[in-house]
């Protein structure tokens, strides 16, 4: 089946603009949300891959998948996730916005208000918490607790234009004011502890879709992804003019006509996971190739998370172990120089 999107076609299915919204796609197992790319921290948030030890709640855990991050809030502290949008917000279009938060077991204090900052260049101080760039759930009484179980904040944000990042947190001037005790007998230490998964933006209903439409191009077989229509789980897809200097791991822009195409698939198929795989020929040392396949994998996996691609995902990187031509010759080599993706999950 040969991918291509026309004038005319079926638009997929809306789009997730926040790119790994649940948290389920990292670089590697650890606490720090660092490595659920593209996501940073203001301050130090928690990254979760399990259910927090200890925890016994009835929804303990994510709420979906496995993945889930964690925000503290104390008397002069607090914390904020940001990350950048797959793409940038359009001038005067409405979108809706939706998390899922949890209080944490441990706390014992309580938020009266958590929201999120759409903004150009991201929230670095108070003063870039604009009123009317931010949707906030305000507890007027009393504050988020739920029964530690999650509760969905949600809202509709009409777009000023050029928004590229998204911001999560508490965005009150005083935090102080922020957190009422939870049992007002007990002093000491205050903390409240909140849990977020499942952070999405998409375009209102009846929003004009900014459709991708591609020129018609000669060589289809050469320059556009083509994926069989039976294809099966263990089944592995070459992707083709995936371009890198040398030695290197860095994409070529070369590379963005294939791997767009890729990211359009895998948004048509939401529930479709993949293990991306780097190759390598055998020119070099061994540990050198395979530190260089897994880099070029790693590349593919996180361009495909920033273009808003949310499929569970993988990489690994193979070194030069898994030829699919000889490498005696130049044309071999180039052959074996690949990155693929292997469908793990339909």
């Amino acid at each position: 089946m040969v991918i291509t999107f026309l004038r005319g076609q079926e638009a997929p299915p809306e789009k997730n603009l926040v790119p790994n919204g649940s948290f389920e796609n990292y670089r590697k197992k650890s606490s720090s949300i660092r490595q659920a790319i593209p996501w940073t921290q203001i301050a130090s948030v928690d990254f979760y891959q399990a259910p927090a030890e200890k925890d016994t709640t009835a929804q303990r855990g994510a709420r979906t998948g496995d993945g889930y991050i964690g925000l503290r809030f104390q008397k002069r502290y607090k914390e904020f996730a940001q990350v950048r949008l797959a793409e940038q917000l359009h001038r005067g279009t409405v979108y809706e916005f939706e998390m899922y938060v949890r209080m944490a077991y441990w706390s014992n204090a309580m938020l009266k208000s958590f929201g999120a900052l759409f903004s150009k260049g991201g929230y670095h101080s108070q003063g870039d918490a604009v009123k009317s760039n931010i949707i906030d759930t305000i507890c007027k009484k009393g504050g988020f607790v739920n029964g530690y179980q999650w509760f969905k904040i949600s809202g509709k944000y009409k777009a000023d234009g050029g928004e590229k990042y998204l911001t999560v947190g508490n965005f009150f001037h005083d935090i102080n004011k922020e957190l009422p005790r939870i049992n007002i007998l007990k002093r000491g230490f205050k903390e409240a502890y909140y849990f977020v998964d499942d952070v999405k933006l998409t375009k209102a209903p009846g929003e004009k879709v900014a459709v991708e439409y591609v020129a018609s191009i000669r060589n289809d077989e050469d320059s556009i992804l083509t994926v069989k229509k039976d294809i099966q789980v263990g089944e592995k897809v070459t992707l083709k003019n995936i371009v890198f200097d040398e030695g290197k791991y860095y994409l070529l822009s070369e590379s963005y006509v294939e791997l767009n195409k890729l990211a359009q698939y895998l948004l048509r198929n939401p529930h479709m996971e993949i293990r991306i795989g780097g190759h390598s020929d055998n020119i070099g040392s061994a540990k050198k190739n395979q530190k260089l396949s897994e880099q070029r994998a790693r590349e593919v996996f996180e361009y495909l998370i920033k273009k808003g691609v949310q499929n569970k995902m993988y990489f690994k990187g193979y070194g030069s172990d898994q030829p699919i031509a000889s490498n005696d010759t130049e044309e071999g080599r180039i052959k074996n120089r690949r990155v693929e993706f292997e469908i793990v999950k339909k």
